[in-house]
């Protein structure tokens, strides 16, 4: 067991290795738990802010519903082929409600940044074009785990 903790201390990311991490990823995996405790997962596009995680999820979607009725929320982004080339994030915690849902463009200033960011990362675009189904989730973690395989010497 300590070996293993050792280990995972060595290949965890530096936060700025994890902050240019989750800025470079495009899409993560979110999880939320049923009304009878089963998992749900999807794909969603996110943008993080280095303490936040900010995710464009459609209002009437099956992980909305499920957020509402229990905040909790496990989300993994990750990226590589060989095994060797693995690194990622887990971050967990619960999922923060932000701005009108569904979002329709009504000014917000807590939304000015995350909602820049997430323009020009997905769009190419200076400003957020709202599409009606759509709204804000913020996951600030409480926890986050991280692995870079690379880091493992060969």
């Amino acid at each position: 067991m300590a070996d293993t903790q050792r280990r995972g201390r060595r290949i965890m990311m530096e936060q700025g290795e994890l902050d240019a991490f989750l800025a470079e990823q495009r899409t993560c995996r979110v999880a939320t738990v049923g009304g009878d405790g089963a998992p749900h997962i999807g794909a969603l596009w996110f943008t993080w802010d280095g303490t936040a995680l900010w995710l464009y999820s459609i209002t009437r979607s099956k992980r909305w519903a499920q957020l509402r009725k229990d905040p909790r929320i496990a989300v993994v982004v990750d990226d590589g082929d060989a095994y060797d080339e693995l690194r990622g994030a887990e971050l967990t915690g619960r999922a923060e409600f932000v701005g009108e849902a569904p979002r329709t463009g009504e000014p917000c200033a807590e939304l000015d940044a995350p909602e820049a960011r997430f323009a020009r990362k997905y769009f190419g675009m200076a400003a957020m074009p709202h599409d009606g189904r759509h709204a804000w989730l913020r996951l600030t973690p409480e926890s986050i785990v991280s692995w870079d395989f690379r880091k493992i010497p060969g």
